[in-house]
């Protein structure tokens, strides 16, 4: 898929500002195409631009163009989400799935449909006043992260034995301590291990420094003398496969469930996204406030951060001892007798 070749103008040159001028991934951007491309499917079945027997998979979008996209209101995106909550399958390509996208997909389509029309107004100048002004996103559910406690932390560590077992404890320290994306992680070079700094590039291509610890610095320093005899199919690439080829994400994700299970760790409710959580929560409970923690993690916006607060958080346990009534004691009360 290559939206350069298959998107219609109007998406291609908005899709080009957001990776050349935004800066944005090119999984981002693709992940934009595939949404905008859903999107006007629906609004071509739905204004009667092709027949409705048609399969929404077939559909093509080459004829799109900026009357279509004027001509669509907050109404048809609203009805769009009704579409995605109850008729839309959750994976387009099996017989058995389920169908109803969770708000969070939907919160992501109604963000690339924003974006679009915000493009269209600001940027671009083709339309004079922004339909999508007022859009909604769908309520997401709150839910505080799930993370490893420090006993369960170390645990993890040490279980860490052959065979990659230099690589593997690096990562998980890597993990533990710095709180890295796995894309982060994976996307790591030689060249950006500089003593007890390391230079990370995060989402939007933006780079940050991470300060690296003694555990940090020891831990790479045993996995590079064991790297630097193997012959690296990538030279730059800072970890290895048993091939000898950069880690991918996949290959990672599937580490870090083995050896949470050799751990005796329950590999169902951790990922490599939830050691993330661990570390951004272990750093707040040690000390850590909260705006040294946003630049640690490479969020754009503090309330991001802010979840991880509500994690563990002593003062509000302060504040719960705190008022008078908390040293009041339940009075034993005696039962009435009533007669039989």
């Amino acid at each position: 898929m290559d939206y350069r070749t298959e998107a219609p103008d109007i998406l291609r040159e908005f899709l080009t500002y957001h990776e050349t001028i935004q800066g944005h991934s090119r999984k981002t951007v693709d992940e934009y195409f595939l949404d905008l491309r859903n999107f006007f499917r629906y609004i071509k079945l739905e204004k009667g631009r092709v027949p409705r027997a048609m399969e929404f998979e077939q559909i093509s979008i080459d004829d799109v163009d900026l009357d279509l996209a004027r001509s669509v209101g907050l109404s048809d995106v609203y009805a769009y989400m009704s579409y995605l909550s109850r008729d839309r399958a959750k994976h387009a390509n099996s017989p058995d799935t389920a169908y109803g996208l969770e708000p969070a997909a939907r919160a992501r389509k109604i963000a690339a449909i924003r974006s679009f029309y915000k493009y269209l107004t600001n940027k671009a100048k083709l339309i004079t006043e922004n339909p999508m002004q007022d859009l909604d996103s769908p309520r997401l559910k709150k839910t505080l992260p799930r993370y490893l406690s420090l006993d369960e932390s170390i645990q993890l560590l040490e279980s860490v034995d052959e065979p990659n077992g230099a690589r593997d404890y690096c990562i998980l320290v890597l993990f533990l301590n710095c709180g890295l994306r796995i894309s982060e992680l994976v996307g790591l070079n030689l060249s950006d291990v500089r003593g007890e700094q390391l230079r990370v590039l995060g989402k939007g291509n933006k780079e940050r420094i991470i300060y690296l610890n003694d555990a940090c610095q020891q831990a790479i320093e045993t996995w590079l003398a064991e790297r630097s005899h193997q012959a690296a199919a990538d030279r730059n690439a800072l970890f290895l496969t048993r091939r000898h080829t950069r880690m991918t994400t996949d290959a990672v994700h599937y580490m870090v469930k083995q050896r949470l299970k050799k751990a005796g760790l329950d590999a169902s409710l951790y990922s490599s996204h939830k050691l993330r959580h661990t570390a951004a929560t272990l750093m707040l409970q040690n000390g850590v406030d909260v705006r040294t923690l946003q630049e640690v993690l490479g969020h754009e916006h503090l309330n991001t951060t802010q979840i991880y607060t509500h994690v563990d958080n002593e003062n509000l346990r302060s504040a719960a001892r705190a008022t008078p009534l908390s040293r009041v004691k339940t009075k034993k009360r005696e039962k009435k007798q009533t007669p039989d």
